[in-house]
């Protein structure tokens, strides 16, 4: 890779090739860090990490397989199905997340696709409502029509998750009912309302190197990069085919947020799901690799996070702090 960190900005680039998304990862550590902080700070400011919230609105009862998912209904799990929440009690929380520090405001619910009708109705006006508390309105819904994603963009939606969760040649031994393209049709629909692109994996289901090389090829072959990648660590639940693989490697997820930092140096690289398992020390290695967006709160969607006070305080310990809302 070519880049002198002193002097180069990074380039911004769609045609990365897997073998040369392999060699950045595979650089020493240090090295690999180096480059990745130092294409950090010329895009970002170094000391900010934005705070988002995920707040499930409607839970379990899935008709998808993904086998890390504890709201399949193919899997004997502790979560209870649930009907998709009140707008009233959406804002109510979305409303405490903001005056605890969060910028953005995500809403999952457990569907394979978005229905029209009622259903999306009420998502709409969730959309609008958490626009009109002055904060970013994201929202995973499952797959979507151009139409589905016109109309969210019209009710100010500021940016889907849809993740692609591995690589296209790992992804049938984690999902069976969804396929690879069905979920870059979603992006591309998505993508063509002109709402922002929130799209990651996770690591630790049992893919190999060449899996995780091949998910951050994809994304960074994607124009516009995601302006947001996810980068997950399995959270193991019982129930769940995966519930007994072993734990991820800290210097594993910071490879992650490394590469991805130095292939899609725009976007915002997002340590989600996995904290509750990693230390103080394994998170701060993360935001020094390029890390710079978290989920705030105790919950994402039904498994556990850590909760506000824990990250301001971690936040506090490292001299960072939240970033502030976008403008607009």
């Amino acid at each position: 890779m070519s880049l002198n960190p002193e002097t180069t900005l990074p380039e911004l680039r769609h045609d990365w090739t897997d073998e040369e998304i392999r060699a950045v990862h595979d650089l020493p550590f240090p090295e690999l860090v180096y480059r990745a902080q130092s294409v950090h700070r010329r895009l970002h400011d170094p000391r900010e990490v934005q705070l988002c919230s995920l707040l499930s609105i409607k839970t379990g009862g899935c008709p998808e397989d993904c086998k890390y998912c504890p709201q399949s209904a193919h899997y004997g799990t502790a979560v209870e199905p649930e009907g998709l929440l009140d707008l009233s009690r959406v804002l109510e929380t979305a409303r405490a997340a903001r005056d605890a520090g969060s910028t953005r405001f995500c809403m999952g619910a457990a569907w394979r696709e978005v229905r029209d009708g009622e259903e999306l109705e009420q998502v709409l006006a969730m959309v609008r409502g958490v626009r009109a508390l002055g904060l970013e309105a994201c929202c995973t819904l499952g797959m979507l029509t151009a139409e589905q994603a016109r109309r969210l963009a019209e009710a100010g939606l500021t940016a889907y998750n849809h993740n692609l969760d591995t690589g296209p040649d790992y992804y049938g031994e984690v999902i069976t009912t969804r396929t690879y393209a069905d979920r870059l049709a979603t992006l591309r629909h998505v993508r063509e309302a002109g709402i922002t692109v929130c799209c990651g994996g996770i690591i630790g289901m049992g893919e190999d190197l060449e899996d995780r090389i091949a998910l951050l090829g994809v994304l960074a072959r994607l124009d516009p990069h995601p302006e947001s990648v996810p980068v997950n660590a399995l959270v193991r639940v019982a129930g769940t085919p995966l519930e007994k693989l072993p734990p991820v490697d800290p210097i594993d997820m910071a490879r992650m947020v490394a590469t991805a930092r130095i292939v899609m140096p725009r976007s915002r690289v997002r340590l989600s799901a996995g904290r509750l398992e990693m230390t103080d020390e394994a998170q701060a290695l993360c935001f020094l690799a390029g890390a710079n967006s978290i989920f705030a709160g105790e919950r994402l969607l039904t498994t556990p996070n850590p909760g506000e006070a824990r990250d301001a305080a971690l936040l506090a310990k490292l001299g960072m702090r939240s970033a502030p809302a976008a403008e607009g």
